[in-house]
């Protein structure tokens, strides 16, 4: 063992022992208890960011422990490698986005591999190759002739710049997510799957997942948004019928007007041959807020000339077009009933329009609407012979009537749409159908299957190349001239089954039932909460689809989430002369900071003063993230990997600080050096418990009882900076503990190799080589040190014995000896007698189990 630490001659050596075992490939394996531990695939981009690597170091740390715990472990990888950024950096260098992809994935391999991720690279696997998405291509052909499937023209966000629909989750701000361009509304036609026809099951399993943050469950609820409620049937001015859903039935008699989104068919039809009409829809349609701004932005509406009839009163009610209803939601429809819904009630003050109050306080307390809605359930008034009925009853009694007249039912509906899976782009995969000449829409036979994307292809624009290339476009069926569809799948086609693919990433099929049921669900899953209602909420329905194809078990994919916190990072600016915000990395900035670490003033290397901007998630645009790969060459992988886990609960928003990483280097270089020296000393005696001073019983006893939390901090809790903590108070102990015996050398030996594997999963280079040093082998093999429960029992105590509030003397009693017992052993030590000795005892104060404090003069 050399004598100083060197990660840089460690962590190379270790990782290609590695390789040359296939320490990591994994079979399916009965006879063992199988644990799929899976981390988020990454997108290609090109360089890991801290992001990247705070995710997979958490999936490592427990993918190692329960290897640990003798389990058979699964941690695969892969790359999410379809996507727009491939074509956007295609278009900016002139190359094609399938080059830049496949050059993207070997660097960042390379990266992931210096970091010493223990995956199984037997199972990578990449989408965009057609042995990954021509599988998900035969799935889509079978869910359309299952009616799982279908094409219809609708409005959808449009990005104008990437040329390319979003679905709602992607509209962040009004705004793309990608490029943070303002979206339009466009009407054009897309393919959906019908996730709706799963959404009652989607939300009621949610309640099975008891491994799953209480936060991206309560995420999906809100997403799905079930609601029960009546659906209306109204009569219309000119032979039309106007849907209307509502969850307050009891308001009904409070009705003082209809308000249509502008994406209705009905204010589409008016609007024809309505100029003025037609300017408001446009305007509508193309602002976008977010839906927390639709209860504060200012109400606007315009009178489309129709009427409706009141279902129970015949009553003419106005129908306007109103900015504040929306297709997406219920029917696009509203019954406004302006007295108890308060965004009704600014559009009628606003407009001047009728207002009836048909709901009063259930307590007998005086109704006042004069300045807002009432917007609490209670008791009717003014509504015919529903006069006095509670809410309950008055939904009953209503929809009974609506329902025996034939004007309307109770209905369940949920906020959640159907998942466009069409994209406009290029770089995806292919929409498995075809168009003949008739009109006539067909999916490709899986004889035809992969329709594969030609990857040669340089991008010298955005619009995507396949639309306008006809030879890959044409084809034929059944001897009918006919054409591609030339729009791509969602990316998150891809990501929604690849956690199964890993199963069997080289069967013939989409998956091979035998390894699908063995290792699935996954046991641990770990990625951002960012992706609670996109990517998590798609890869739950897709597994209840594969699962009624009879291609998995269970209902679940996931077991197990931790949604792991951002990393953030200072960041600083300046402002031009243009008065632009020019940021400036971290690394070239100097600044001085108060007394208690607060920043004062920065300066960039060019003089330029800066502004600090606060920590902030890292990010390009900010200019303040921290390459992995440079902190990796100066510190060492194991360093980043415990900084990592120490700094932060995993949880928890990460603040990158490079003085922590420093400690973390410091406290590895200390672990080195005390197996270093001990291991110089040479081979230790056996270990006899029963022979133990008091002192090297309680040595023991915090080595069994750091073990103890380790094992729960990890395999339980998931707290690894708790767990981290542990091991450095522990080793601190070890620091000063005797070392001169040979007794105090085998407590020590049994203390260290407990250190180096509990650090294992989080340090595993430094691990490999102290586990040898120590004198054993494969401590990728090992197992998880057991907890001794005796030496953890204490039978002893060890007393500070004080004479007059100082240190004289330490005694060791039974745990449980009298008070009496313990001050009189406490005044007749040796060391105590020459302090009070010829002095007279005031008296003898005892804190139970910890110190005795002799008072004398």
């Amino acid at each position: 063992m050399q004598e100083q630490y060197r990660p840089q001659d460690i962590e190379p050596k270790v990782q290609a022992d590695w390789d040359n075992k296939q320490t990591f490939v994994v079979q399916e394996d009965p006879s063992k208890e199988k644990f799929y531990c899976l981390s988020m695939f990454p997108y290609p981009s090109g360089r890991l960011h801290m992001g990247h690597v705070r995710n997979y170091t958490i999936g490592d740390v427990i993918s190692r422990y329960q290897r640990l715990q003798g389990k058979n472990v699964m941690q695969p990888i892969g790359w999410d490698a379809f996507g727009l950024p491939a074509e956007n950096a295609a278009v900016k260098n002139k190359t094609a986005p399938s080059s830049w992809t496949y050059k993207n994935i070997e660097y960042m391999k390379n990266q992931l591999k210096l970091l010493g991720f223990g995956y199984d690279w037997n199972r990578e696997l990449t989408t965009c190759t057609p042995e990954y998405y021509r599988w998900e291509q035969e799935f889509f052909t079978k869910l359309y002739k299952k009616g799982m499937i279908y094409k219809k023209t609708s409005f959808v966000n449009w990005c104008p710049n990437d040329q390319t629909v979003l679905a709602n989750e992607q509209v962040e701000d009004g705004c793309c997510w990608r490029c943070d361009t303002p979206i339009e509304q466009q009407k054009i036609p897309q393919w959906f799957i019908k996730i709706t026809a799963y959404a009652q099951e989607l939300l009621d399993d949610l309640d099975t997942l008891e491994g799953w943050p209480d936060m991206v469950k309560t995420m999906q609820r809100n997403w799905i948004g079930r609601s029960e409620g009546v659906e209306l049937s109204l009569e219309v001015s000119g032979n039309e019928t106007l849907n209307v859903y509502t969850t307050r039935p009891d308001t009904l008699m409070g009705v003082t007007y209809v308000g249509i989104a502008a994406g209705h068919p009905l204010a589409i039809k008016i609007a024809e041959n309505n100029v003025e009409l037609s300017a408001f829809i446009k305007e509508c349609l193309n602002t976008k807020v977010t839906e927390a701004e639709y209860a504060t932005m200012e109400k606007k509406g315009m009178d489309t000339g129709l009427t409706a009839i009141h279902p129970l009163n015949d009553r003419v009610i106005p129908i306007y077009v109103v900015n504040f209803v929306l297709m997406v939601h219920g029917t696009g429809a509203v019954m406004a009933v302006p007295a108890h819904d308060q965004r009704d009630y600014e559009f009628v003050i606003k407009y001047g329009l009728e207002m009836v109050p048909v709901i009063k306080p259930e307590d007998g307390s005086q109704l006042n609407v004069s300045k807002a809605a009432y917007t609490e359930k209670g008791v009717l008034f003014n509504s015919g012979d529903f006069d006095g009925l509670n809410f309950r009853d008055a939904f009953n009694a209503i929809a009974a009537k609506l329902e025996s007249e034939g004007k309307g039912k109770k209905t369940v509906h949920f906020r959640l749409r159907d998942w466009g899976v069409s994209r406009q782009r290029y770089w995806g995969a292919p929409i498995p159908m075809i168009t003949t000449e008739d009109g006539e829409v067909h999916p490709v036979s899986a004889e035809q299957l992969p329709v594969t994307l030609p990857e040669d292809i340089i991008m010298d624009g955005i619009t995507s190349p396949i639309k306008i290339n006809k030879m890959w476009a044409e084809t034929t069926f059944n001897g009918q001239r006919a054409r591609r569809e030339t729009d791509t799948f969602d990316t998150f086609m891809e990501s929604s089954w690849y956690y199964a693919r890993y199963c069997s990433p080289k069967a013939g099929e989409m998956l091979n039932l035998e390894a699908a049921n063995y290792w699935l669900p996954v046991d641990q899953y770990v990625g951002g909460i960012e992706h609670a209602c996109m990517h998590l909420l798609y890869a739950r329905f897709f597994h209840k689809l594969l699962r009624d194809a009879g291609m998995v078990q269970g209902d679940e994919p996931f077991k197990q989430l931790l949604c792991q916190g951002m990393v953030l990072a200072d960041a600083y600016y300046y402002h031009d002369d243009k008065g632009t915000k020019i940021w400036v990395a971290p690394t070239d900035v100097t600044v001085e900071r108060d007394k208690k670490g607060r920043i004062l003033k920065g300066v960039d290397s060019a003089g330029n003063h800066v502004v600090h901007s606060g920590m902030i998630k890292m990010s390009k645009s900010k200019n303040n993230g921290v390459d992995p790969q440079e902190i990796v060459n100066r510190y060492g992988a194991d360093t980043v990997r415990f900084f990592m886990m120490f700094a932060s609960p995993a949880s928890m928003t990460l603040e990158w600080q490079e003085s922590g990483v420093k400690g973390a280097h410091r406290f590895l270089n200390r672990i080195w050096k005390l197996v270093f020296e001990h291991s110089l000393k040479g081979p230790v005696t056996t270990l006899d418990a029963s022979s133990l001073q008091i002192a090297q019983k309680m040595l023991r006893c915090e080595v069994h009882k750091t073990i103890a939390k380790v094992s729960n901090d990890i395999g339980r809790r998931q707290t690894f900076n708790t767990a981290i903590a542990a091991v450095m108070e522990l080793v601190n102990h070890l620091a000063k503990a005797p070392k001169e015996t040979d007794t105090d050398r085998t407590i020590l030996d049994e203390a260290l190799k407990a250190v180096v594997v509990l650090l294992y999963p989080i340090t595993p280079h430094i691990s490999n080589e102290l586990w040898t040093a120590l004198g054993e082998s494969n401590i990728d093999y090992a197992s998880w040190p057991r907890v001794d429960t005796d030496a953890i029992v204490k039978n002893e105590k060890l007393i500070i014995v004080q004479v007059n509030g100082k240190l004289r003397a330490k005694i060791t009693v039974a745990a449980n000896a009298e008070k009496d017992d313990v001050k009189m052993m406490a005044q007749n030590n040796e060391n105590v007698i020459k302090f009070i000795e010829g002095k007279t005892i005031r008296k003898v104060i005892y804190v139970s189990g910890k110190l005795v404090n002799v008072v004398a003069n």
